[in-house]
């Protein structure tokens, strides 16, 4: 492990320590505060990246097996990103699209369109994922009163699933605890089963393509118990990150896309951390051969360098929009801001020129070969995901995938893990919204050395791990 020269203080302009700054000020997102407030505790501090390492304001080097939050696809520390923005800056730092263009905006759409399956030729910027699928939401709705079918307004999602904090993507989202303090949320939002094939039902665990058709039919059984004519869309990502990375077992999203077809229902392809490379092409959906009527993102698309997301839908969506005076009465401020869209387009031709996608496809399978050589240890009981995109299910009985209780669960969690992954040098997430779960997402930058690090980590903090239990 490496420790560096941050060229940093630790006090803050005003001269106050910026730890103690942070214990008074900063309202950090998801965060548990009391250890900090009550018994000042340490705000971990990262001052600096570059690639695939990030550095903490004592120089502490980490690698990041998060790329951030799913974003950094192209790594950290990249000039030209940083030079964009400036360039772009200078020239038209601020302009809303709210019935005007900017060059970077009309740019960036056009190229979002080329990269995306079928007829998904308009984009809709936002300024990141939430507002994506909140986007995507109110044109459902929308799009069906336009066509004469006012009462299809519910929408389906899958069990665990995350789609984002603003109301009503926080309606579609699945997870109870992140909810509750919210109610009354939008209402009309329904679940069905995830493709979690490691506790799938035990007369459908045989195989992955029957587990997956049994999967799909739960959204046909939820369509038909709701009413066809009730129902607006699916909201569905490629590979489901809350609940630890549950990949599509094969043919599930061609039987859904069928199942939509049937019963005149919008398939949304959630795609804000799926989507630039994560899977491996630019979007998932392409990966794994359906196309949606509806995609959103967000993250991956400048790489985290600046904030965007978008919608993207197809031309039959876009089409009661282009004639008369009917409007999409939505927007946001720093939808599509220049700046951002002028990073993303920056970080797009870094894609293309080192052939990012095409990486990923050639190194996933070691991906997953590497940290597969963990199920050997007894606490880790399933390996899954897909891409540069991995889960680790911790258990707590391998035999009979018995998982761990809330305490045990927290203690596992909070209490040891994610404390010492981060002091092994190693930035990832131990998560508990659904069994208790390592993911991993790094920058798609690495290969096999990496992978090796990776595995090292977690196979010695595990390892602790066991005993700590």
């Amino acid at each position: 492990m490496t420790t560096i020269d941050t060229q940093t203080t630790n006090t803050t302009p005003k001269g106050t320590p910026r730890q103690q700054a942070a214990r008074d000020h900063l309202w950090m997102h998801m965060a548990r505060h009391s250890g900090i407030v009550q018994n000042n505790q340490p705000v971990p501090t990262i001052v600096r990246g570059k690639g695939h390492h990030i550095y903490d304001d004592q120089g502490k080097e980490y690698i990041d097996g998060l790329a951030g939050l799913f974003v950094v696809q192209v790594g950290h520390g990249r000039e030209e990103l940083a030079q964009a923005a400036a360039k772009q800056a200078e020239k038209l730092a601020f302009m809303p699209l709210w019935s005007y263009a900017h060059e970077p905006g009309i740019d960036l759409a056009e190229r979002l369109a080329g990269y995306a399956p079928g007829d998904l030729n308009r984009v809709f910027f936002t300024t990141g994922g939430g507002e994506a699928v909140e986007s995507a939401f109110k044109l459902a709705k929308q799009h069906w009163k336009l066509k004469g079918k006012p009462s299809k307004t519910k929408v389906i999602s899958r069990a665990l699933a995350y789609h984002g904090t603003p109301q009503g993507a926080l309606a579609i989202t699945s997870i109870p605890g992140m909810k509750e303090p919210f109610e009354p949320l939008v209402p009309g939002t329904f679940r069905v089963p995830n493709t979690n094939f490691y506790r799938a039902p035990e007369d459908h665990n045989s195989s992955e393509e029957d587990f997956g058709i049994w999967a799909a039919e739960r959204i046909r059984e939820q369509i038909e118990f709701e009413g066809p004519d009730s129902v607006a869309a699916v909201f569905l990502e490629p590979v489901q990150n809350s609940g630890g990375c549950f990949p599509p077992p094969p043919g599930y999203f061609q039987r859904v896309r069928e199942i939509c077809d049937e019963y005149d229902v919008l398939l949304v392809s959630d795609e804000v951390i799926c989507a630039f490379g994560r899977i491996g092409s630019m979007f998932a959906c392409n990966d794994y051969g359906y196309t949606p009527d509806i995609i959103t993102c967000a993250k991956g698309l400048t790489s985290g360098y600046s904030p965007i997301g978008a919608m993207i839908a197809s031309d039959r969506l876009f089409e009661d929009f282009a004639h008369g005076d009917t409007t999409f009465y939505h927007g946001y401020t720093f939808g599509g801001h220049p700046v951002s869209a002028a990073v993303a387009m920056a970080n797009l031709d870094i894609f293309e020129r080192e052939g990012l996608n095409q990486h990923v496809a050639d190194n996933k399978a070691a991906f997953k070969s590497t940290l597969s050589k963990l199920l050997d240890l007894p606490i880790v009981g399933d390996v899954r995901g897909d891409g540069y995109f991995y889960g680790i299910e911790m258990v707590k009985d391998k035999a009979t995938k018995e998982t761990f209780n809330e305490d045990e669960s927290e203690r596992l969690l909070r209490g040891f893990l994610s404390t010492a992954l981060y002091d092994a040098g190693l930035y990832c997430r131990a998560d508990d919204r659904g069994d208790p779960v390592i993911q991993l997402a790094p920058p798609l930058t690495i290969a096999q050395p990496e992978f090796d690090e990776i595995e090292s980590i977690l196979r010695s903090v595990l390892t602790e791990a066991e005993n700590y239990l």
